[in-house]
């Protein structure tokens, strides 16, 4: 893979290390929906990994320093205004980092192809005395990923954890795959 020059591709240290931690369990060359994907640093990493990714959020300035990487389609759409865009059961990677909005919650289900993977993680309930985001809804409850694929996926990891370093946070993380 490469760059424009001039533009420094976000690397290992950019990527959240959950979804380095995880990425092995998504099939070599599988379609990735990177959803809200801000600058596109996880985007641009599964690209680099080898997979096809489709990055979507509803704003796509951000992401404007790495849309001539190759092996990613850049999708501006507003998944909290509009219906979702997405085909289900086509993906075999589903990424979604520093992003709640819990009426997605079935659509990135049935987006799974099977032995889809689901890699989620962000904030949770008492982020709030840490900084933003505060607002309850854009919090999870004590164990809801989990509580939200009970059943449904294989858990491969699960945490729901208080961070102290590189700065405090609390945050849940998920890593499941669709049987």
């Amino acid at each position: 893979m490469s760059g424009h020059p001039s533009v420094p591709l976000p690397g290992p240290t950019l990527c959240s290390g959950w979804i380095r931690r995880w990425a092995h369990l998504i099939p070599t060359g599988g379609r990735v929906l990177d959803v809200a994907c801000g600058g596109g640093r996880h985007a641009v990493w599964l690209a680099a990994q080898g997979h096809r990714v489709t990055a979507v959020d509803r704003d796509l300035s951000l992401s404007a320093a790495v849309r001539d990487i190759p092996g990613i389609t850049w999708v501006e759409h507003d998944l909290e205004q509009s219906p979702w865009p997405f085909e289900p059961g086509v993906w075999q990677g589903v990424v979604v980092v520093n992003y709640l909005h819990r009426p997605l919650f079935e659509p990135l289900l049935a987006a799974l192809a099977p032995g889809g993977v689901l890699l989620y993680a962000t904030y949770a309930e008492g982020q709030a005395r840490f900084g933003r985001p505060r607002n309850p809804d854009h919090l999870l409850k004590p164990g809801e990923l989990l509580e939200w694929v009970r059943g449904r996926l294989k858990v491969v990891a699960f945490e729901d954890v208080t961070e102290t370093s590189p700065v405090p946070r609390c945050r849940q993380r998920l890593a499941a795959v669709r049987a």
